[in-house]
C-alpha cells in the first residue's frame, strides 16, 4: 500500500468520505457544544409562571377568612381579579387593531406606482448612484415591462399574423 493511503487510513474520516463512503452504523451522537442554560431559564420561567397562575387563582377564589389563615395580612381588592385580565385582553385587541390600522396606512394607494412595481422601479433611482465606485454592484431597481418584453420578443411588428 502506498505511503500517502497508509497516512489517510490513520487519519480520521468524516461519516461519508471519498475514502470511506459508508456512513457508521449506528451514527455517532453528535457533539453537544452548546449551552444548556437557556432549558434552565425555560423550566425557572415555566415554573414561575405555573406558581403564579396557581397563586393568582387561589387569591381570587379563597374566601377572606382562609387568606388570613395562611398568614397574608394585606393582599390587593378582590376587583383586580376581574380588572386585570380584562384589561389585558383590550390591550392586546388594541395592539393587534393598531398594527393593522398601521398597514393599511402604509399601504400605497392604487393609483400610485409604487402599488405595483414596489419602491425600486428605474425613474426611483438614488440621486447618489452618481458618486459610487465604478466596479460596485448597481442597486437593485424593478425594470419596466415594455423593456423587458422589447429584449425577449424583440421589437414589435407592424404586421398582424
Amino acid at each position: 500500500m502506498p505511503k500517502s493511503f497508509q497516512a489517510l487510513a490513520n487519519e480520521p474520516v468524516s461519516p461519508t468520505s471519498p475514502t470511506s463512503p459508508l456512513a457508521q452504523f449506528p451514527p455517532l451522537p453528535p457533539v453537544e457544544s452548546r449551552s444548556r442554560a437557556p432549558e434552565f431559564y425555560g423550566f425557572v420561567a415555566w415554573s414561575v409562571t405555573h406558581l403564579g397562575f396557581v397563586l393568582y387563582c387561589l387569591w381570587a377564589i379563597l374566601p377572606d377568612d382562609w387568606i388570613v389563615w395562611l398568614g397574608v395580612t394585606w393582599y390587593p381588592n378582590r376587583e383586580w381579579a376581574l380588572l386585570v385580565p380584562s384589561w389585558t385582553v383590550v390591550v392586546v385587541l388594541l395592539t393587534y387593531f393598531t398594527y393593522f390600522a398601521m398597514a393599511i396606512r402604509a399601504t400605497p394607494a392604487f393609483s400610485e406606482s409604487r402599488a405595483y412595481t414596489g419602491g425600486f422601479n428605474a425613474s426611483d433611482r438614488s440621486p447618489y448612484l452618481i458618486h459610487a465606485q465604478p466596479d460596485a454592484i448597481p442597486e437593485a431597481y424593478d425594470i419596466p415591462i415594455g423593456m423587458v418584453n422589447r429584449v425577449l420578443y424583440g421589437p414589435r411588428s407592424s404586421s398582424a399574423t
